[in-house]
């Protein structure tokens, strides 16, 4: 490839290439800062519940007291189920190699079909939003509704005294959770709710750029999410501690994963030079909660960040959003394999805002590539035909 053609390549991955222009949020990675539509989002999750939150990256702004009381009546009203979908989750919830993300997917696909979702470039704005609605709050029901049929157990439907983050709990468990607990995993919810222009936000915007529908785009969010390089490990980072099982082991368990080459799960992030805010929020979560695991987790914190700084000196890593992530979920109650699922429902709401906002001021995306391969045209090699 000439130096010519090599300089009208974009960087590999599209890093630090603005592709649009959003007023949803933004992410200051050397500042250790993000926000939703200019607010501190770590202030936010400490401060406001998960509906007020959902507005404002919905509709635009924190919303007052009447405000919010029309907004959770709607909320509430579109966690419904579509006719016909009940039956297709319990089925999809007995196939063979049931991954809980992949069948939420699915059942986001599904739902949008049952619910005949129209293309976003035949909508009004008004008509676009109340579709974000509605999946955004489908979402967990459709999640726990899997679950439970996955363990043989009846269906739960969303007590509508109860908001959205405590509803989630009651929906796995059957029962009403410790406010505590609900609380907790309230914050969680929030901080993750939108993270710039993250892979799967993009992917939703992409989709959207064609027209298509609401389901079509959050379908594609949800795929890309799955990807191992995206999703995160919040899981993959309570294995660490397992693995490491006591405080004495963890020194040597740490010097060993580091000096071999392997990554730390729960450590680094590709936009966050400096402490990543959701982490640090989320220490103080499970500090809150309590609980062995969150004191352990503290220990391997500590000793990894100091193992860290001696074996890699200059390389500024820190605790990512995935290490407490996994502590929070775990001790209120969620299964490991529901820990990237639980994640999904709550970026839902970015992606429906993300959604509105691309189909609002619509540009089909469109980029080009620069071809490599062989000079063209190539003649057919002599003789050949149709076989």
């Amino acid at each position: 490839m000439s130096e010519a053609v090599r300089s009208e390549l974009a960087p590999p991955g599209l890093a630090g290439v603005a592709v649009a222009e959003t007023s949803i949020g933004d992410v200051r990675g050397e500042e250790g800062f993000y926000h939703y539509r200019g607010y501190d989002a770590t202030r936010l999750a400490g401060t406001c519940s998960f509906e007020q939150v959902w507005h404002l990256l919905l509709r635009g702004s924190l919303p007052d007291a009447e405000e919010l009381r029309h907004f959770r009546a709607e909320a509430v009203e579109a966690r419904l189920l579509p006719d016909g979908v009940a039956e297709i989750l319990e089925r999809t919830a007995r196939l063979p190699g049931y991954s809980p993300l992949e069948a939420l997917r699915t059942a986001v696909s599904v739902s949008a079909a049952a619910l005949r979702l129209r293309p976003t470039l035949d909508l009004r704005d008004e008509q676009v939003r109340a579709d974000a609605l509605r999946m955004a709050a489908l979402t967990p029901v459709l999640l726990t509704r899997l679950h439970r049929a996955h363990q043989g157990r009846p269906a739960i439907d969303p007590d509508p005294d109860l908001g959205y983050a405590a509803a989630y709990l009651q929906m796995l468990s059957g029962e009403r959770p410790d406010p505590r607990q609900a609380r907790a995993l309230e914050k969680y919810l929030i901080l993750v709710m939108d993270h710039g222009f993250n892979a799967s936000t993009f992917t939703a915007r992409v989709i959207t750029s064609t027209g298509s529908d609401m389901g079509s785009a959050l379908t594609g969010a949800i795929g890309a999410l799955a990807g191992p390089l995206h999703g995160g490990a919040p899981s993959r980072a309570l294995d660490t501690l397992d693995a490491i099982g006591t405080p004495e082991r963890a020194e040597a368990y740490l010097r060993d994963e580091i000096l071999a080459g392997r990554r730390l799960m729960g450590f680094g992030h590709r936009i966050y030079k400096t402490d990543d805010p959701r982490s640090v929020l989320l220490h103080q979560v499970a500090r809150e909660i309590g609980g062995e695991q969150a004191d352990f987790a503290e220990h391997v914190e500590a000793t990894a960040l100091r193992v860290l700084n001696e074996l890699k000196p200059g390389r500024r890593l820190y605790t990512n959003v995935e290490f407490y992530s996994g502590v929070v979920m775990n001790t209120v109650g969620l299964d490991r394999d529901m820990f990237t699922p639980t994640f999904a429902c709550s970026r839902t709401v970015g992606w429906t805002a993300a959604i509105v906002e691309q189909a609002a001021n619509n540009r089909l995306i469109r980029p080009t590539a620069v071809y490599v391969g062989p000079e063209a045209p190539r003649p057919l090699p002599d003789g050949y035909a149709y076989m």
